[in-house]
Order: structure tokens, then C-alpha cells, then sequence
């Protein structure tokens, strides 16, 4: 067998190789799409309605924590909208949403960075409340209020809206991809997500965390008469009360979630960055895209996760559901089915 004939069957063979790899992440990426973002998308923006109408109710509507958690959801609804639902058509059903106009690109990308980060701050926010919150110190439980809890989150809402203003300048479509034109500004932006979304909100979320089951162990270990403290919250023989040991559940769950499902993205994204994304074809593109998808669908995850993770953790919670869907739907429903003589 004549070198010509090995080196046409070995390029052969590379060929259809290529084509199969081709075919099964097509494939690959087109049913995860349409399975996994759509159950995202649907569980997701039920779950943050759900939770917002649950909050608002009159046992937790005052509480700051509640108010922390409501701003959050409303920011994941944004983010299920911008991004998964965009996600799930695009890949899932062959819409060409970067054949639209530059503009569209730009903005739901600045869309999906605003309020990730809102919903990933605010949660942050919630830790150090209950930090106050569980505090025997007055000076830091008056920190754990309604009014200061809506300072910070229109704060950290305007400053994420500005600081992201990046992305309407950097972002653009390239080989029918929405991505970083120059190569040195997505790297800065690599690192910078890598920090922001992986890696720093593990540090005060741990502290605060770690702070807060001191100060919960503290006051189980205090004798101390009946203290009715501000915000009509009541701290019992030196036991905090039982609506606040729920919120302190609820979120050490979420900032579980938080740490397993988010940080995965980041760490991906460096590595892309340093892969040189934007030369990859073939097989290798699509093997890119493919990770990449599942890498976010792990962040929608968590999102999605909050409302079930609220449902499986807090009784209090479970009841203010069951008596809003007995009042407002099955009522309503019951006194629709009333046959009228």
C-alpha cells in the first residue's frame, strides 16, 4: 500500500470523525436547549413569581431579609427572560437571534450582567442582615432594617446598571456569535466575572455565614429573661425567634447552591479565554458551545433551585403558600364553578 493511499485513508477517516463529533454536539446542544433551559425557563420564572408574592405577604413583608429575597427574585425574572429564554430558542429551535440587529445583542447581555449580579448581591445582602439580625449587640441590630435594606438594594441596582455599561461598548456579533470584539478587553472581562461571580461573593457570604451560626449558637447558650427588641422581633430565654431560624435556613441553603452551581462559569470562562475561542471551527466550536451552554445552565440552576430550595426548608413558608393558592386561586375557582339559578 503506497504512502498516498495511507495518508488519503487516514484524512478520510479524520473526515468522518469530524463529521460524527459534528452531528452529535448539534445534537447534543439542540435537546439540552430545548429540555433542560425550557424546564429552566418555566420552573424558574414560576419559582421567582411565586417567591415574591409569598415574601410579600404580612408575616414577611417587613422583615428585611423577605425584602432581600423579593429584590432577588424580581432580578432572576429578568435573567430567566433575557438570557434562558434566549438560549433555549437559539440553540433548541434554530432562531437566528444573532442575525438581529448589533443592538439586541448588546442589550440582553447587559440585561443578563445587571441583574445576575443584582440577584447575586442582594443575596449577600441577606447574609449580613442575618448577621445583624442574630446579633446581641444593639448598635448592629439596628442594621437589620427595612428601610436600610432598600437603600442598598437601589444603591447596588444603579451601580450594577453603570458599571456594565461595558457591555453595550464591547460586546458585538462576530461569526454569528454575540461575544467581546478584542481579544485583551475579553480577558479583562474574563478575569473580572471570575472575581465577581465566582470567587468574591464566597468571602462575605462565608463570613457572614460563619458569624451568624456563632451568634445563633451564643444565644442558645444565654439565659436571659424575655427582650423584645426593635422591629417587633422577640428574642425568647436568649433564643432567637422562630421565624428568623427559617430565614437563617433558607439562605445557608441558597449560599450552598450559590457555591456549588456558580462558580463552575467563571472558572470555564478563563479557560476559554485563554483557548482562543474565537479560532475554534468544526467539532471543537461546537464542543465549546455545548460546555458553555451547560456551564450557564448551572447558574440558571441555582436560580431556578431558590423557589424549591424556600419550599423544602421553611414551614412558615410552605403555609403562607398553601393559605395564598387556597384564598386566591382555589377560592376564586370554586366561586366561578357556582352554577347561577
Amino acid at each position: 500500500m503506497s504512502n498516498t493511499t495511507i495518508i488519503t485513508i487516514t484524512v478520510v477517516v479524520a473526515l468522518d470523525r469530524e463529521i460524527q463529533l459534528i452531528t452529535l454536539f448539534n445534537f447534543l446542544i439542540q435537546i439540552a436547549s430545548q429540555s433542560l433551559d425550557c424546564i429552566l425557563w418555566i420552573v424558574g420564572s414560576i419559582g421567582s413569581i411565586g417567591t415574591c408574592i409569598v415574601f410579600y405577604q404580612p408575616v414577611f413583608r417587613k422583615s428585611p431579609c423577605a425584602i432581600y429575597f423579593i429584590a432577588s427574585s424580581i432580578s432572576q425574572i429578568f435573567v430567566f427572560n433575557s438570557a434562558t429564554f434566549i438560549r433555549m430558542i437559539q440553540y433548541g429551535y434554530g432562531v437566528p437571534v444573532n442575525s438581529l440587529p448589533e443592538w439586541f445583542c448588546k442589550t440582553r447581555y447587559y440585561i443578563f450582567y445587571v441583574f445576575a449580579a443584582t440577584a447575586r448581591y442582594n443575596i449577600i445582602f441577606a447574609a449580613a442582615d442575618r448577621f445583624f439580625c442574630s446579633s446581641h449587640s444593639v448598635r448592629f441590630r439596628r442594621w437589620s432594617s427595612p428601610k436600610i435594606a432598600l437603600y442598598l438594594i437601589i444603591i447596588a441596582t444603579i451601580f450594577w446598571l453603570l458599571f456594565y455599561i461595558q457591555v453595550l461598548i464591547s460586546f458585538g456579533v462576530t461569526n454569528d456569535k454575540c461575544r467581546i470584539l478584542v481579544v485583551n478587553v475579553m480577558k479583562y472581562f474574563s478575569f473580572f466575572i471570575t472575581a465577581e461571580n465566582g470567587f468574591f461573593p464566597i468571602i462575605p457570604m462565608l463570613f457572614f455565614g460563619l458569624l451568624t451560626i456563632r451568634n445563633i449558637h451564643q444565644s442558645k447558650q444565654r439565659v436571659s429573661p424575655t427582650e423584645i427588641l426593635e422591629r417587633n422581633q422577640i428574642l425568647t430565654n436568649g433564643r432567637i425567634s422562630r421565624k428568623d431560624i427559617q430565614f437563617h435556613k433558607m439562605l445557608a441553603n441558597q449560599i450552598i447552591i450559590y457555591l456549588i452551581l456558580n462558580v463552575p462559569y467563571p472558572v470555564y470562562t478563563i479557560y476559554r479565554t485563554y483557548l482562543g475561542v474565537s479560532s475554534l471551527s468544526g467539532s471543537r466550536a461546537l464542543i465549546d458551545t455545548f460546555m458553555n451552554n451547560i456551564f450557564y445552565d448551572m447558574i440558571y440552576l441555582g436560580y431556578a433551585l431558590t423557589f424549591i430550595n424556600f419550599i423544602s426548608t421553611s414551614g412558615l413558608f410552605r403555609q403562607e403558600l398553601k393559605q395564598i393558592i387556597q384564598r386566591k386561586i382555589l377560592k376564586r375557582c370554586r366561586r366561578h364553578n357556582i352554577p347561577t339559578i
